[in-house]
């Protein structure tokens, strides 16, 4: 029984028991240079990307894999997503992730100043910006693998702010963990927002899975999820030219402050399962994405400090998180994969911490979106 550590900052191979890492250098198309890092901790494996500010890529859990097929064919090196693009919709050529961060500054839908230029791009920067002093440690005691990281989202007379994360791979069960701390590196006051962008798509995802969360309210964010707020929590088969339908929400937390979302199969025997700290992440979004499999057929699950609204348009609900000269906030959330019974003894613990009756509104709700 001992523990490893080793620092990553290229290619590296190492194990200790059932516990291993592997860095490795992606060659060839938009992967050329993106450093891939495979966490091992058993029967479980997670990739993470330190240079797209250590998303999480794929997790496989039994000869399952988490995450969905996304058009885009990643992972993308940051050089190839054109933030700055006028559109503001630059991020979205680099998106396949399971976990992707969208924050630090902002993390909401495209945000432009009165003369048309683009203020803050869609989902912010965090997922672009690669990571410093990553290190994994292998714990053959513990059964852990745990890798820690910092990414800096840092402009001149502006911002400083960095995200410092521990992220922990268990091999006696098929569970992630991991804590982001988010600290005001400057001086002066600032504001920051963090949404956490989880992304299940098949075998999972399908005609006839559903998602249980503790409701409090929903609210649709617009027209196109109006129409879909009937069957809000049901998913339909692939369709071609389908649209999104977005969902806002508050969940009520259980008694330990904590909130999950779980996407079941149809058959009712997998599930993945979402939780986190509704005091930090009090607000959630429900992403449905059900077009054609070769566009994307995918769900998100997204806690976060605020509704993914432009960002000038959360400022004036007070949904900004302010932090004070070197203060911070952090997150924790785990991602867990079950099967068999615990899928029905988790849906039940879920339904539980749920209002008697959910306030669940047909029209957009002033307030949460701009309708």
């Amino acid at each position: 029984m001992a523990t490893k550590t080793a620092r990553i900052d290229g290619e590296i191979t190492a194990s200790l028991g059932g516990l291993a890492v592997r860095a490795t250098r992606l060659r060839g198309g938009l992967c050329e240079g993106v450093l891939e890092i495979e966490l091992v901790a058993g029967s479980n494996r997670v990739i993470v990307l330190p240079d797209r500010g250590l998303g999480i890529w794929k997790m496989h859990v039994g000869g399952v894999e988490l995450g969905w097929q996304s058009p885009v064919a990643g992972p993308v090196h940051p050089r190839f997503v054109p933030l700055g693009e006028p559109s503001g919709l630059g991020w979205l050529d680099g998106f396949d992730e399971l976990v992707a961060r969208c924050g630090l500054v902002n993390n909401g839908a495209p945000d432009f100043h009165p003369n048309g230029r683009l203020a803050y791009g869609l989902h912010g920067r965090i997922a672009n910006l690669p990571a410093h002093d990553v290190a994994v440690t292998l714990d053959d005691t513990a059964g852990t693998v745990t890798l820690t990281g910092a990414v800096d989202e840092t402009r001149f007379l502006c911002h400083s702010l960095r995200m410092t994360t521990t992220l922990t791979l268990h091999a006696a069960t098929p569970r992630l963990a991991w804590t982001d701390t988010v600290e005001n590196r400057s001086d002066r006051p600032t504001t920051m927002q963090m949404l956490y962008h989880v992304n299940l798509g098949p075998p999972l995802l399908g005609a006839g899975a559903d998602v249980v969360v503790p409701l409090g309210e929903l609210a649709p964010r617009d027209a196109a999820a109006a129409a879909d707020v009937a069957t809000w929590n049901r998913y339909a088969a692939p369709q071609s030219g389908r649209g999104e339908e977005v969902h806002l929400m508050r969940l009520e937390p259980d008694a330990n402050g904590r909130a999950t979302a779980l996407l079941v199969a149809a058959d009712g025997t997998r599930a993945a399962s979402l939780s986190w700290r509704t005091a930090e992440l009090p607000c959630f979004t429900l992403w449905k994405n059900q077009g054609g499999l070769a566009d994307g057929y995918v769900t998100g699950l997204e806690p976060g400090t605020n509704y993914p609204n432009p960002r000038s348009f959360e400022e004036t609900q007070g949904r900004v998180v302010t932090l004070g000269p070197h203060a911070g906030v952090s997150f924790d959330l785990a991602l867990e994969h079950l099967t068999g019974a615990a899928v029905g003894v988790e849906r039940a613990r879920i339904a539980a911490s749920a209002a008697s009756t959910p306030r669940i509104d047909r029209v957009a709700r002033p307030g949460w979106s701009r309708g």
